[in-house]
C-alpha cells in the first residue's frame, strides 16, 4: 500500500523524523516537491506555513503544528480551504511555566551574572551588589491560559500578590485586571503568556511599558509579535524598566544587536518547551495527529 504523501516544512529531533519517514512519503519545499500529491503539512508555530504555499496544494486538507502556537498559519485561508490544523497542547505547559519562573528569579537576582562574578575571582575582592527580592511581590500575568494558569499555581509558593488579564474573567482565586496597562501598574513582574493574536499584538507598547515603570521586570514566552520590541530597547536602555528576560524575538534566531550589551536583560533561546520529555511529547502528539487524519478517525487536537 503506498504511504500517504506529506509536506515537512519544520526539522525536528531525530526520533521523530525516522518516525516521519517510515509512515509517510516526505517532501520538503527546497526539493521542488509535487503540491498536487500534498495532503498534510508537518511544521512547527515558528515556521508556520506560508500562504501561498497552503494556496499551491490543491488536495491539502491538514496541517499538524509541532507546537502550540499557530499564528504563523492564516487560519481564516484554511476554514475557507477546509484544511483542519492541530496542535500540541497541555503537554508542553508546565515546561514553559517552569522557565517562566526561573527567568524571573534569574533577572531578579542576577543569577547568570552572580554565577560570572564567582567563576571569575571577583568575589575574593568586592561582594555581589544585593539584588531585588521576588517572593512576595506583585506578579501581573498576561494571558490566563493553560500556562498562565501554571505559572499562577508556581507563583503562590512565592507568597506573590498574583492579577492577570484574559479576554474575560475566571474562576480563579486571583485579582482580574482586563486592562494590560493596568496590570503593567500594578506588577513588580508583568510575565507574558498570552497566544499572538491581532488583539494581542504589541500589546507590550511604549505606554505599557512606562506603566511598568523603573522598578518593574517583564517576563516574555510567549510571542516576539505581543512585544514592540523597538519600544522595549529603548525602555532597557533608558532604564525606563528594570529589565526584561525573553525567550522569543523579532527575526529569531537574529537577535537585535541592541540586547547583546545589556545588563538588564536575560536572553534566551526560544527554548521553554525544550525538554526531553516535552519533546518527545510534542512529536508523538503530532504524529497522532497525522495519523488520527489518515485514519479518518477525529483529530485528537484540532485549532480548526
Amino acid at each position: 500500500m503506498p504511504k500517504p504523501h506529506i509536506l515537512q516544512i519544520a526539522s525536528y529531533p531525530a526520533s521523530d523524523q525516522t518516525a516521519l519517514d517510515a509512515a509517510y512519503t516526505v517532501h520538503h519545499l527546497d526539493q521542488n516537491p509535487d503540491f498536487g500529491l500534498i495532503e498534510a503539512i508537518a511544521t512547527n508555530g515558528g515556521a508556520g506555513v506560508a500562504s501561498e504555499v497552503i494556496q499551491a496544494c490543491p488536495n491539502l486538507k491538514l496541517i499538524a503544528i509541532y507546537g502550540v502556537g499557530y499564528d504563523a498559519i492564516d487560519l481564516s485561508l484554511c476554514a475557507e480551504r477546509n484544511i483542519q490544523v492541530t496542535n500540541t497542547p497541555d503537554v508542553l505547559t508546565g515546561d514553559c511555566a517552569d522557565l517562566a519562573v526561573g527567568m524571573m528569579l534569574a533577572i531578579a537576582r542576577q543569577i547568570p551574572a552572580a554565577e560570572r562574578h564567582a567563576r571569575s575571582g571577583a568575589w575574593a575582592t568586592a561582594s555581589f551588589p544585593l539584588q531585588r527580592r521576588v517572593w512576595g511581590a506583585k506578579a501581573g500575568i498576561l494571558g490566563m491560559g493553560r500556562i498562565g494558569q501554571d505559572v499562577a499555581t508556581r507563583l503562590t509558593g512565592f507568597g506573590m500578590d498574583i492579577a492577570y488579564s484574559a479576554r474575560s474573567e475566571k474562576p480563579l482565586p486571583y485579582k482580574y485586571i482586563p486592562d494590560a496597562k493596568a496590570l503593567a501598574t500594578h506588577a513588580d513582574f508583568l510575565i507574558v503568556t498570552a497566544a499572538a493574536t491581532s488583539e494581542t499584538h504589541h500589546i507590550i507598547n511604549a505606554e505599557t511599558l512606562k506603566a511598568l515603570g523603573p522598578d518593574g521586570f517583564l517576563i516574555n514566552i510567549s510571542r516576539a509579535a505581543n512585544i514592540d520590541e523597538n519600544a522595549l530597547l529603548h525602555a532597557l536602555e533608558t532604564n525606563q524598566i528594570a529589565g526584561a528576560a525573553l525567550d522569543v524575538f523579532d527575526n529569531e534566531p537574529q537577535i537585535n544587536p541592541r540586547f547583546l550589551p545589556l545588563k538588564n536583560t536575560l536572553l534566551q533561546p526560544h527554548h521553554a518547551s525544550a525538554t526531553l520529555q516535552t519533546r518527545r511529547a510534542m512529536g508523538q502528539l503530532m504524529r497522532d495527529n497525522l495519523e488520527a487524519y489518515f485514519a479518518n478517525r477525529p483529530l485528537i487536537t484540532p485549532v480548526i
